[in-house]
């Protein structure tokens, strides 16, 4: 079985004349990519694909009105191929992803967040099994509490993978999903928007999971998880994690010196239990599962890890990297933010630097270049 992340792993929306049912549309309804090469366009290519892809639909249980409603409007999306293709091996530290899952102002947000919907959550929690900071905090790290659920049409997006071929039997297999989704009801093409991978609404379901573990909780018929009302997406979500055996009770992970897992050398350790394999399932990576343990905790009133980070390869701290990005930004070399996270757009930014001031253009951070800069 895929995990449900499985496609975008490196490291995000019909008929139907014959649902009395539809759901009304949203105002994301339609939506627009923001990038050009987002929006749906029918080439040749990917038009003569389809044609001969709905036979293959058609024999897989997807009646004719279906088909024909959800491609309508559709179409190839150069951007989801660029993106697919190029999608960074880039290795982040721990350290750097917590920074950019768990911030200060994320915590915050999902306080507020979670004090909202508390008693949906809690409601969950009590049929499902997994505790409600949990179910926050993949919200949280999956679509920022529903701020980020993606505006790009499933069907297009998923389509253009399965045209592209690269793994076109994986996204093959996702389409038909899209429309058994489509055929059950549940929603319409117009309001069935994702990300460029094709996982979608709140908790950023793939379609083989959402059929596999969506759930109705709110009772209107429909598995919404692109609504504006996140319920159905939630419990979807506890929903998945309880099938995949989560257990009643057990941590998740608990910080601790001696633990079985250090992710960073001269960082944070933790003894890890059951159920961060059961997190894992939902993302196959160590430090997404600690992120969304660590966030879930700092949800439910935690507080910061207690063993801070150490120097990373480049022999800087966090705070060093900060005051890295506020100099480079000040002398004109705009890294986009001072988080300490060194990524593509700080490291443009050094190599700029670099260049103006005749050193070799390398991109590379280092308490030498931090020095020069005046820190």
């Amino acid at each position: 079985m895929f995990t449900r992340r499985a496609i975008t792993l490196t490291l995000a929306l019909w008929p139907l004349a014959a649902c009395a049912n539809a759901p009304a549309l949203s105002a994301r309804a339609n939506a627009r990519p923001s990038d050009p090469d987002l929006v749906p366009r029918a080439t040749p290519g990917w038009s003569s694909w389809v044609a001969a892809f709905k036979p293959r639909a058609a024999a897989a249980g997807i009646r004719a009105d279906v088909i024909e409603r959800a491609f309508r409007g559709q179409g190839y999306v150069p951007g989801v191929v660029a993106r697919d293709r190029n999608q960074t091996e880039f290795k982040r530290s721990f350290e750097d992803y917590l920074n950019i899952v768990a911030p200060e102002r994320k915590v915050q947000a999902g306080r507020a967040a979670f004090a909202r919907h508390r008693s949906t959550l809690s409601a969950i929690e009590s049929r499902y099994g997994v505790p409600a900071e949990i179910v926050a905090a993949i919200w949280g790290v999956e679509s920022n509490f529903g701020q980020r659920r993606g505006d790009i049409p499933t069907i297009s997006a998923v389509s253009t993978l399965a045209f592209d071929g690269r793994r076109g039997a994986f996204f093959e297999k996702q389409l038909i999903a899209a429309l058994r989704i489509l055929q059950s009801g549940d929603i319409t093409p117009e309001r069935m928007l994702g990300s460029w991978a094709g996982a979608m609404g709140h908790t950023q379901f793939i379609p083989t999971s959402y059929l596999q573990s969506a759930v109705d909780f709110t009772g209107d018929g429909r598995r919404d998880i692109w609504s504006d009302d996140p319920a159905d997406a939630l419990a979807s979500a506890a929903a998945y994690l309880r099938d995949a055996g989560w257990q009643r009770g057990q941590s998740w992970a608990v910080e601790d010196p001696s633990g079985n897992l250090t992710p960073d050398r001269g960082g944070p350790s933790f003894r890890t239990g059951p159920n961060f394999r059961v997190i894992k399932r939902y993302n196959n990576s160590d430090s997404y599962a600690l992120g969304v343990g660590h966030l879930a905790d700092r949800i439910a009133g935690g507080g910061a890890l207690r063993q801070g980070f150490g120097p990373d390869g480049d022999g800087l701290v966090k705070s060093q990297r900060v005051d890295l990005q506020r100099r480079l930004t000040a002398a004109g070399f705009d890294t986009d933010g001072d988080d300490g996270v060194l990524g593509p757009k700080s490291r443009a930014a050094i190599a700029a630097y670099q260049r103006s001031v005749g050193l070799e253009a390398t991109g590379r951070p280092s308490v030498a270049l931090l020095q020069r800069l005046g820190g």
